[in-house]
C-alpha cells in the first residue's frame, strides 16, 4: 500500500511523456501542413522566370506572406532563395508613406503563480523519482543544435543543409523552449516550381497550446498523487489502529506468557470482542493461555498429590525400619519386614500408575486411531474374565448389538478404560453377583455401560471419584492394593477420544441402590 504514491508517479510520468509527445507530433503536422500551403501558394505566385531560371520575386512575396500568416498572430514564417538569402518575412510590411513596418511577436501571458507552482513542483517530483531532469529543457531538436544558440529562428544555414539532406523527405522539425521557457516549434518546406527547389519556407509558431494541456494534465497527476498519498497515509493509520496495535497487544500477552507472569491476566476486551480474524486469534491466545495455567495448575497439583502419596508409604517404611534395629522378637520382627514388603509393592503400583498417567497425553498424541469394534471388545473381555474367573468371583453378562458400535481411536488404550472400570465392579461386587457390559447407539454416541451389584458410591462423590489418588475401597480389601489412579486415567484416555464418562448409583422402584454404573459416551466412527 506504501508504494501506490510511487508506483502512479511512475506510471503518470510514462503517460505524460506519450500524451506530450502526442501534442508535439500534432502541433508538427499541423504546423507543417501549413507550411506547406505557403511553399505552394508562393511557388505559384511569386515565382519568375530569369534566363530561363525560376526565382522567387521578394516584391511580390513579402505581402502574399503578410497575407498569409495574418491570421496566426503567434506565429512567423520566413522566406529563404535557394542561395540560404532572406527574401520575405512575416513580420516586416510596407507601412503607410512607404515605411516598413516589423511587427512584433504578441508577447504571451505570463504563468500565473499557480502554473509555476506546479510545474516547479511536478518538475523536481519528477526529478526525484525518475532520477533524470532535463536541465536545458529542451524537448527535441531536429537539427541537433544547442537550443541556446538557436533562438527564434534556426540558422538559415542549417535548415538549408537539412533541406538539402532530406531529398524528397520530410526536413525534421525544430523542437525548444527559447530563454523565457516558451515553447517553440519550426518546421521547413522546400518551395519547389517545375520540380526545382528555390527556397524554403522557415515556420515557427508558440505551442501555447501543448503547454497548456501538460499543464492540465500535471495538475491532474499531482492531485491523484496527492490523493493516493492521503490514502496511504489513511489507510496506514487505519492498518495501524486496527492491525498493528492488536498484534502488539497480543505479542506482548503471549511474551508475558512466556516470562510467567501473565496467570492471572486475560487481554483487553476491545481485542478479544472484534468479530474478524484478529478477535479470532486474540480469543484462541486467551483460551490457550487459560488451558496452559489450567494444565500447569493441575501439573503442580499432581506433584502435589504424588509426593503425598509417595511419603505415605515412605513414612511407614521409615518407621518400620527404624522399629526393625529395636526389636528383638522374631515374630515381631516379622510383622514389620511384612509391613514393609506390603509397602514396598504399594509404593512400586503408585510409580507405576503414576509414570502411566504422566505419559499418557504424549502417548495418546503420537498414536494413530483405528476403527475399533467396541462390540466385540465387550464379548472379549467377557470371554476373558469367565476363562479366568475363580470360584465367587462375579459373573459378567454383554448386552450389545453385533455390529455398529464402532468408534476411532486407541484400542489399546479403550481396552485398559474397560478393564479398569470391569475390574473397579469386580472388587465391589458381592460374591456369585453380575456385572452387566452393555452398548447403545445414541444420537451419534457409541454408549458403553459398566454395572455392578455393589453398594454404590457415596451421595456427593460421583465427581471426586475420577480425581487423583481418591479411593473408595471395599472394607474387605486389603490396604494399598490399588493406587487411586484407575478412575483418573480412564477419564483422561476418554476424553483424549473427545468422549465422557460419567458415574451413577442405579436404582430399584423404591429408590434403594442396588449398585452403581460407569458410563462412557464416545463419537461414533464417521460421525
Amino acid at each position: 500500500m506504501n508504494l501506490l504514491p510511487l508506483v502512479l508517479i511512475f506510471a503518470a510520468l510514462l503517460y505524460l511523456d506519450q500524451y506530450q509527445q502526442g501534442l508535439l507530433s500534432a502541433e508538427v503536422s499541423a504546423l507543417r501542413e501549413q507550411a506547406r500551403i505557403y511553399a505552394g501558394a508562393i511557388a505559384e505566385t511569386a515565382v519568375q522566370e530569369t534566363n530561363n531560371q525560376p526565382a522567387l520575386n521578394a516584391d511580390l512575396a513579402q505581402p502574399l506572406l503578410y497575407s498569409l500568416t495574418e491570421p496566426t498572430p503567434n506565429a512567423q514564417a520566413l522566406i529563404y532563395g535557394a542561395d540560404g538569402e532572406l527574401i520575405a518575412n512575416s513580420r516586416v510590411h510596407p507601412g503607410a508613406g512607404g515605411a516598413i513596418v516589423t511587427e512584433p511577436l504578441s508577447a504571451p501571458p505570463p504563468p500565473g503563480l499557480f502554473s509555476r507552482i506546479i510545474s516547479f513542483i511536478y518538475d523536481h517530483l519528477s526529478g526525484s523519482v525518475t532520477g533524470n531532469q532535463d536541465e536545458s529543457g529542451v524537448i527535441g531538436s531536429g537539427a541537433g543544435q544547442d537550443p541556446n544558440t538557436l533562438g527564434w529562428q534556426p540558422d538559415a544555414r542549417t535548415v538549408l543543409q537539412m533541406t538539402n539532406a532530406a531529398q524528397g523527405k520530410e526536413a525534421p522539425p525544430f523542437v525548444r523552449r527559447d530563454p523565457q521557457g516558451i515553447l517553440l516549434v519550426t518546421v521547413a518546406e522546400p518551395i519547389e516550381h517545375g520540380q526545382q527547389s528555390v527556397g524554403t519556407v522557415l515556420l515557427t509558431r508558440e505551442a501555447s497550446e501543448v503547454d497548456a494541456a501538460v499543464l492540465a494534465v500535471r495538475i491532474s497527476i499531482l492531485l491523484l498523487f496527492a490523493l493516493a498519498l492521503a490514502l496511504t497515509v489513511i489507510v496506514s493509520f487505519y492498518l495501524s489502529r486496527t492491525i498493528a496495535s492488536p498484534i502488539s497487544r497480543l505479542a506482548a500477552a503471549a511474551q508475558r506468557m512466556r516470562e510467567g507472569r501473565a496467570g492471572a491476566q486475560t487481554l483487553p476486551k476491545a481485542v478479544t470482542g472484534r468479530n474478524d480474524e484478529i478477535g479470532t486469534l486474540a480469543r484462541t491466545l486467551e483460551g490457550t493461555s487459560q488451558a496452559l495455567w489450567s494444565r500447569m495448575d493441575a501439573i503442580e497439583k499432581f506433584a502435589a498429590d504424588v509426593a503425598h502419596e509417595i511419603k505415605n508409604p515412605l513414612s511407614s517404611i521409615r518407621s518400620a525400619v527404624e522399629t526393625l534395629t529395636r526389636v528383638e522378637d522374631p515374630a515381631r520382627a516379622s510383622r514389620l519386614l511384612a509391613i514393609v514388603n506390603q509397602d514396598v509393592s504399594r509404593l512400586d503400583r503408585l510409580i507405576t500408575d503414576i509414570s502411566d498417567s504422566s505419559r499418557l497425553d504424549s502417548e495418546l498424541s503420537r498414536s494413530r486411531y483405528e476403527i475399533v469394534d467396541m462390540a466385540r471388545m465387550l464379548a472379549t473381555l467377557a470371554e476373558i474374565h469367565d476363562a479366568t474367573r475363580k470360584e465367587g468371583a462375579p459373573f459378567m453378562e454383554v448386552e450389545a448389538p453385533a455390529a455398529d458400535l464402532l468408534v476411532r481411536g486407541s484400542e489399546t488404550r479403550l481396552v485398559q478404560v474397560l478393564r479398569n472400570l470391569i475390574g473397579n465392579a469386580i472388587s465391589f461386587s458381592p460374591a456369585e453377583g453380575k456385572i452387566y457390559l452393555r452398548g447403545r447407539l445414541t444420537g451419534g454416541l457409541v454408549e458403553l455401560s459398566v454395572e455392578d451389584e455393589g453398594p454404590g458410591i457415596p451421595d456427593g462423590k460421583l465427581d471426586s471419584i475420577f480425581d487423583r489418588f481418591y479411593s473408595e475401597r471395599p472394607q474387605n480389601e486389603q490396604f494399598g492394593s490399588h493406587s487411586g489412579l484407575g478412575l483418573s486415567i480412564s477419564r483422561q484416555i476418554v476424553e483424549a477420544h473427545q468422549g465422557r464418562i460419567s458415574a451413577e448409583n442405579r436404582r430399584d422402584e423404591e429408590g434403594h441402590v442396588i449398585g452403581a454404573r460407569f458410563v462412557i459416551r464416545l463419537p461414533k466412527a464417521g460421525e
